[in-house]
């Protein structure tokens, strides 16, 4: 499939060795920039209806979210993509020659429009795109450099969908990321036919990495998801739907390259609405509100947006117990007057007076019918022998 044979040579950054396999194409090296041409009809993607994210937009958009991508660059020419800061590591200029960081870009936090029916999980994140290769492969070098610098522009989401071997600069990048509170999402990585025994891509493998694998529409782990990997969770993969350079589209995507800026769009939306949290949490919420596990390789299960936003998980809100509130500045409550002797005097006379009257009111409603039953004669005392 042409989708899967582009997608494959996108990740394939140095899957056996180091940064220096890619000398002989080096991303600094001038090459055309022609990316695939891609379509101008686009429909809601499955992706969308199933995962439903624009029913969370009534709380959340992703605003206040700062989220990085480290790819191929982003075309900033097209209507649905905006991007608040480019940074060019390959010295070739900020465009994207692969489509890839477009797409990924899009599926992010594409625009909301309303004559288009395709837009990005979080539309109002702010987007960093840090290009760290102009042609379909890539340097490990770079890579390890972009995510330390997305962290140092203040990302809070950092997007990763490449996949490579384990090098201690890509884990030195990975540790100084988490350690700024960034969440990482990267992808899980595709099993490629002659690439023999499948192997963990990193830095999706690296613990503290919210590791993606690919569904389809059936929610079912796709069959190139690597399952060598440790999944965190599943989002669509296959057919995926997205923004291409020259203001097109692309509605044959696929792979879990694809399925990672969902996952990152969602934990926008997380980080938006929960800004209290830090990456940990942000990361046990998303892997414990998923839909659940269905095998090996699918982690927690397919992602969902409005539980991971909107769940009241019992043990987060113990950890996240409202802090005290302060003093209250001096002047803002009265003190209390002290007591009128006056007055209580008053109220005691008037209180004497009242059960005085009250006594008498009692007896002269005794003592009158009785007088006048005996004709107000006086009584007589009895006399012995009477």
């Amino acid at each position: 499939m042409v989708g899967r044979g582009i997608l494959s040579s996108v990740l394939a950054l140095a899957l056996a060795g180091g940064p220096s396999t890619a000398t002989a194409a080096s991303p600094r090296d001038p090459a055309p920039c022609a990316p695939q041409r891609g379509g101008t009809q686009v429909g809601e993607p499955w992706g969308q209806r199933r995962l439903a994210f624009t029913g969370v937009w009534p709380l959340t958009r992703g605003e206040g979210v700062t989220v990085a991508l480290v790819d191929s660059g982003v075309d900033t020419r097209h209507p649905q993509v905006r991007v608040a800061r480019s940074v060019d590591l390959t010295g070739t200029g900020p465009l994207d020659c692969v489509g890839h960081g477009t797409a990924v870009a899009g599926i992010i936090a594409g625009a909301d429009m309303k004559e288009i029916p395709f837009a990005g999980v979080a539309p109002r994140a702010r987007l960093i795109s840090i290009k760290q290769t102009n042609t379909e492969n890539g340097d490990v070098a770079l890579l390890a450099e972009g995510i330390k610098r997305a962290a140092d522009l203040g990302a809070q989401v950092i997007n990763v969908s490449i996949q490579t071997s384990d090098q201690p600069d890509l884990k030195n990048a990975v540790d100084y990321a988490l350690a700024n509170d960034a969440v990482i999402v990267a992808a899980a990585g595709n099993v490629r036919k002659g690439d023999g025994t499948p192997a963990p891509a990193y830095p999706a493998a690296y613990p503290g990495v919210l590791s993606v694998g690919s569904a389809g529409p059936d929610g079912k782990r796709t069959d190139f998801s690597n399952a060598t990997t440790p999944v965190s969770v599943l989002a669509p993969g296959v057919e995926i739907t997205s923004t291409w350079p020259g203001a097109a589209y692309r509605q044959d995507l696929e792979g879990t390259s694809y399925a990672a800026p969902y996952v990152a769009g969602v934990a926008a939306l997380v980080r938006s609405r929960h800004p209290e949290l830090d990456n940990v949490r942000v990361r046990r919420r998303i892997e414990i509100t998923a839909d659940g596990a269905s095998g090996t390789g699918t982690g927690a299960g397919m992602v969902n947006p409005l539980l991971a936003v909107s769940e009241i998980l019992p043990s987060e809100v113990v950890a996240i117990a409202p802090r005290q509130p302060g003093a209250l500045p001096p002047g803002v409550v009265s003190k209390a007057r002290p007591p009128d002797r006056q007055a209580i005097d008053v109220s005691v006379g008037v209180a004497v007076i009242a059960v005085c009257a009250a006594v008498l009111v009692t007896a002269v409603g005794l003592v009158i019918p009785l007088g006048r039953r005996r004709g107000w004669k006086p009584g007589r005392t009895a006399l012995p022998g009477d």
